[in-house]
């Protein structure tokens, strides 16, 4: 049966207006008023908002790190995702050096295969650029559909890459068509003072912040993006967290250059002041790059603004407080680094940026939907509501209130970092390709339900 969504306000990255939506199988084949609609459920979006699916750009779902695995599968993670308006995500394959990149690919398909209960992509990890991983690199591109590249500046001995590799990756990527992601941390330099830290005794949380100061971010981002030059390539920074880092990418963006910046909510809206909480406490806020001052936050959210940075993804990399995070008591370097995130990205920034004027209601779904199909190539598939276009839809009530925290949350974690925070906003239902997945606030969808997504190279949006 068709699903005709009635007396909504649909909101694009561009436009909004009021309209019917029409949806036939998982496509949307009609909007507009009036219009002549036979044989279809009916469902009525009054007072609401009429979103395009949300698309986290960022995830890291059954990833192991630290000696222990997040605590979200492709079950629970894409559920919640979906809970919170989000309709696809794109989760980071990691890779194991001296192993053919498809092996890695073939695992985080299995990791997927059954569980997704809403679409996803990948991003594959380049840790070495020898003459093998570079030709594979060609068949990943091509055939597999993952058409973005990450390499790690940070985490020296475990998953960072030295300079010759981001730079190779970057000279193949523009043959390619592809879009390199940079963690930006000048990792050498992270090393040496948390060595220096350890051997003072200063092993507490908060450490973990002062150990990664922001000039470190800074340096590795402006780095990185000399080398995008240097190739004539194209380079997309994640999780950027501090004003050191949005000037490089200003910079860059100034002088014309291939270069987008992501943020996160928990730069948006928590600080260093969280990491300082007593006992252990700290540990729930442990992820890289760590929180900053708060005056960072006026930045970020400027630059979000004025289109220095593109899109907001979630970094939910979920481990659970107990027996977990407490991996690192008494030394910092032990606790994963991560936190769960990914059902309330889009919340967070409705409550915090739009309704507090801080963007508008067609940037935030250019944000968290549209720029992110642009850059990665999901677009016009996916990241708008069109004619044609996958029957990705959330139903949003501007109006109410919501209360967030871990007994009311769907992500498997004993913790939420944003526990008590009120929100105004709330996800009311979600479709994904045209089927419910969240209605009324329940959940009807199912395991296995979601679809890998092939992606189309880069091209600049």
């Amino acid at each position: 049966m068709k699903k005709w969504i009635r007396n909504g306000t649909v909101v694009t990255a561009s436009d909004t207006y009021q309209a019917d939506i029409l949806i036939e199988g998982e496509k949307v084949i009609a909007i507009g008023s009036n219009l002549d609609v036979k044989d279809a459920e009916m469902i009525d979006a009054t007072g609401y908002y009429v979103f395009p699916g949300g698309i986290d750009p960022h995830t890291h779902l059954d990833m192991p790190f630290g000696g222990t695995v997040t605590s979200d599968n492709f079950y629970t993670g894409t559920k919640a995702a979906a809970f919170g308006g989000t309709t696809s995500i794109i989760d980071f394959c990691l890779t194991n050096k001296g192993e053919p990149l498809h092996s890695s690919i073939s695992t985080w398909h299995e990791k997927a295969r059954g569980k997704a209960v809403i679409d996803y992509g990948f991003h594959l990890m380049v840790s070495d650029a020898n003459d093998q991983v570079l030709e594979e690199l060609g068949a990943v591109v091509r055939n597999e559909g993952i058409t973005s590249l990450k390499v790690f500046m940070a985490y020296k001995n475990v998953l960072m890459a030295d300079d010759e590799t981001l730079f190779k990756t970057l000279v193949r990527a523009k043959e390619l068509g592809a879009l390199v992601q940079v963690h930006a941390e000048n990792g050498d330099v992270l090393d040496y003072l948390i060595k220096q830290a350890i051997a003072k005794g200063q092993t507490d949380p908060v450490y973990h912040a002062y150990t990664r100061p922001p000039e470190a971010e800074g340096e590795a981002t402006g780095r990185a993006i000399a080398l995008t030059a240097l190739a004539d390539a194209q380079l997309y920074v994640v999780h950027v967290s501090c004003a050191e880092a949005v000037r490089r990418i200003a910079e860059a963006r100034e002088k014309g250059w291939n270069v987008y910046g992501e943020t996160c909510p928990q730069y948006l809206v928590l600080d260093i002041t969280d990491l300082q909480k007593p006992g252990f406490e700290g540990a729930k806020y442990v992820w890289s790059p760590p929180l900053r001052e708060k005056w960072n936050q006026d930045v970020l959210w400027s630059a979000l603004k004025n289109g220095i940075l593109q899109t907001v993804g979630s970094d939910h990399c979920s481990f659970n407080f107990s027996g977990q995070k407490e991996l690192g008591l008494g030394d910092f370097t032990k606790i994963p680094n991560g936190g769960p995130i990914i059902e309330d990205r889009m919340r967070l920034l409705f409550s915090e940026g739009v309704a507090k004027d801080k963007i508008s209601l067609n940037q935030f779904v250019d944000m968290t939907s549209t720029k992110v199909a642009k850059l990665f190539g999901m677009f016009p598939q996916k990241g708008t509501i069109a004619v044609g276009s996958d029957a990705d839809i959330v139903l949003f009530d501007p109006t109410v209130k919501r209360t967030i925290s871990v007994e009311t949350h769907h992500m498997n974690v004993d913790y939420n970092p944003f526990e008590g925070m009120v929100v105004n906003g709330d996800i009311i239902s979600v479709l994904s390709r045209g089927s419910f997945v969240i209605r009324d606030q329940q959940f009807v969808g199912q395991a296995g339900a979601g679809r890998f997504v092939k992606r189309s190279t880069f091209a600049r949006p």
